[in-house]
């Protein structure tokens, strides 16, 4: 595989991991669902309103 091969599927499979992300936040959100995050070197439990959700992938 060259290194434009390797890099092309580096960027789809980045690709497909921030959408199933989104998509899954934007899921919890929708059901009021919470989410637990490391942040600050804790976790912390984010309720569905505090969801951030990423900007639109396209």
């Amino acid at each position: 595989m060259s290194n434009d091969e390797s890099k092309n599927r580096r960027e789809q499979i980045l690709k497909g991991v921030k959408a199933g992300v989104a998509q899954a936040l934007a899921r919890h959100q929708r059901l009021g669902q919470s989410i637990a995050v490391w942040q600050d070197g804790k976790v912390v439990i984010l309720r569905a309103d505090q969801i951030p959700l990423p900007p639109k992938l396209e």
